[in-house]
């Protein structure tokens, strides 16, 4: 097998062109290329004309005799590929049970259901059919249902996402979670591109065949069902309080999500090691989608055959070590509302499949570590994330969220309404100074960081660009201790994806939740025989 890179496509060339581009390449003829494949696409916009840049593997006759000519672009495929652990010697007493059925324990779920463990899934929230509603209504300026919302409830925050895929890994287990999300419904494209999204539309789908799969393997996902408190003997889990109910219980994965404040509040009290955790807190700003083409692209060049609607990624560091940056770009998408608590505004990014929305959105976000958190305690990130969320509800006086065009944010003056870019965010805004909504540390880089972002990105700074707050939930604020077999002080808990805080994204949080459910499959052996189930 041949990797072969640098595989160039105009914006008017079609696909079919690849093979005549890559025997070119090669050298060879079309009668010596036995089959390939795209590895990787990605947009050459640096030049014009703009193209399309990929890089392939093939199967050639006579490939040693080619590797010997030593092309430009053209290496042995060193393939890697995912491998199921054995079964250990441990025998299980009872069945695992994956606490939240976000990306991490989705991927835990499902690898211990197709390796016979038949977990026992808890999610607080409900399945995405009635989650899809009631945070529609929500949205629509309804009633906040704290268990079930755009962080509770089948598929975690991930399921009202741009759904991105992206992580620098070389793991192959990231290739596993690509194939695995093609197979449940997700466009095969997301295999090679250089940076794959699914969308909220068709995450749900996917979801939900997960789901069907695991149960149909001898699983159960129950909705509704949060693990309320953990009952302990000797330093180790022996059970569950689930809904008001004990429930047997020795193994545990906690892939609760980065917005469980209750639970690590109850993990806390029970002693569980942890500790404070750098992230992030700012604002989402929007530009019209055009303008980001433009900048990127070239004037109207976005237009041209094949050309999607342009991501963009840009960031500022200050010799004080404070960083400025984007995150969780979201081409032709939405500002929604994600709070979970009563009382507080929480924003986020989304988009669909298409992406087909007037605005470009984006986390500007205000690197934050420890020490800048008022207290010293493990939870001190969390209150304080709490703390400017709730000031923002103040500031509008509902879950309406704080918004501000740029040019009055420079100027230091209130906003009254928008300009040329109408902000997206449902339930709607409430005009304001933003000065009056977050700390003055996050407001001052950010104020420090936009004429510098405007001369990397040209009209990032446009005075009618509008930034709505907060951003809060980029990544846990927490980070609860683990040893080497993945388990937390507390002996039977494996602390595990972005709530623990060893993952940001649907990718890492999916690749943690394989390797923690790999770690149970190599000590434990469950004989179905033997199961002494939880009782529903």
């Amino acid at each position: 097998m041949l990797r072969v890179s640098q595989v160039k496509l105009t914006i008017d060339e079609d696909l079919d062109q690849l093979e005549e581009k890559l025997c070119k390449k090669l050298r060879i003829s079309k009668d010596e290329l036995i089959r390939f494949s795209i590895v990787r696409e990605s947009i050459d916009a640096r030049k014009d004309p703009i193209m399309f840049s990929y890089t392939l593997e093939c199967e050639v006759r006579h490939e040693a005799a080619l590797l010997r000519r030593r092309l430009r672009d053209v290496a042995r495929a060193e393939a890697a590929p995912f491998t199921l652990p054995e079964q250990g010697s441990e025998r299980l007493t009872h069945r695992p049970v994956v606490i939240g059925f976000g990306p991490s324990g989705m991927f835990a779920g499902l690898l211990l259901a197709q390796n016979g463990y038949r977990p026992i899934i808890l999610e607080r929230g409900s399945c995405v059919e009635t989650r899809t509603r009631r945070v529609r209504e929500f949205w629509a300026g309804g009633q906040l249902d704290p268990q079930c919302n755009v962080q509770f409830g089948e598929g975690g925050a991930g399921t009202f996402s741009d759904g991105k895929l992206t992580t620098r890994s070389k793991d192959p287990r990231c290739h596993h979670v690509l194939e695995e999300l093609v197979r449940f419904g997700a466009p095969e494209q997301i295999l090679y591109e250089a940076h794959p999204h699914i969308g909220t539309d068709i995450l749900s789908g996917i979801v939900k065949a997960i789901r069907s799969e695991i149960i149909a393997l001898g699983g159960e996902v129950r909705f509704d069902a949060q693990a309320e408190d953990f009952l302990l003997s000797s330093g180790a889990l022996r059970a569950l309080i689930v809904n008001g109910e004990e429930r047997p219980c020795e193994q545990a994965l906690l892939c609760i999500g980065h917005s469980a404040r209750d639970t690590m509040r109850t993990l806390h009290a029970c002693g569980m090691q942890m500790e404070a955790k750098a992230f992030a807190v700012g604002v989402r700003v929007e530009h019209p989608q055009q303008m980001i083409d433009d900048a990127m692209y070239g004037n109207g060049k976005r237009n041209a055959l094949r050309l999607p609607a342009a991501p963009y990624k840009v960031t500022s560091n200050f010799p004080n070590g404070r960083g400025v940056y984007s995150f969780c770009m979201c081409p032709g998408g939405y500002v929604v509302a994600a709070a979970s608590e009563a009382g507080g505004v929480v924003t986020n990014g989304m988009s669909y499949s298409g992406r087909k929305g007037e605005n470009a959105n984006a986390a500007l976000l205000v690197s934050l570590n420890p020490a800048d958190f008022p207290g010293t305690d493990p939870l001190s990130g969390m209150r304080w994330q709490r703390e400017i969320e709730e000031n923002a509800y103040r500031v509008s006086g509902s879950y309406r969220a704080p918004a501000q065009k740029v040019g009055d944010f420079l100027a230091g003056r209130p906003s009254v309404g928008a300009g040329r870019v109408t902000p997206t965010y449902r339930p709607g805004v409430t005009w304001c100074d933003l000065h009056d909504v977050l700390p003055g540390k996050i407001t001052d880089a950010i104020a420090q960081a936009l004429p510098r972002l405007d001369g990397k990105l040209k009209g990032f700074a446009d005075p009618d660009a509008v930034m709505t707050a907060p951003e809060t939930r980029s990544s846990s604020p927490v980070r609860i201790i683990r040893d080497s077999s993945r388990q937390s002080s507390l002996r039977g808990l494996y602390p595990t994806g972005e709530g623990a805080g060893y993952a940001g994204g649907i990718m890492s949080a999916a690749i943690d939740g394989i390797m923690t459910a790999e770690t149970i499959i190599m000590e434990e052996n469950y004989e179905r025989e033997t199961d002494q189930q939880m009782a529903p």
